[in-house]
């Protein structure tokens, strides 16, 4: 079964509500709150936030409707909002600078 995260997008995918590759949305789902190693939501001087976790040894990897790139691991799944062509795009080896 899908989660709710998946589900919404590949219906804004079907509909054609969401069809930009400029914005990247994420979710993480963990079987046990035990997976999380650590998770900062305020730093005061760089205003960032921070989420550490284990996905333990990773079962698969998907890319669902071309848009989402899901990774299963055993402890449980991460979700990136990603389309096809950006991704291969960005797995392309980067061109050394001289």
């Amino acid at each position: 079964m899908r989660s709710p995260y998946v589900k919404s997008t590949l219906c804004q995918i079907e509909t054609g509500m969401d069809d930009r590759c400029d914005e990247h949305s994420f979710s993480i789902e963990l079987k046990s709150k035990n997976h999380i190693k650590n998770i900062t939501l305020t730093n005061k001087i760089q205003n960032r936030i921070l989420i550490e976790g284990s996905l333990g040894k990773l079962e698969e990897i998907t890319h669902i409707e071309g848009r989402v790139l899901e990774l299963k691991g055993a402890n449980g799944t991460l979700r990136l909002d990603i389309c096809e062509d950006e991704l291969m795009q960005l797995l392309k080896p980067k061109k050394k600078k001289t």
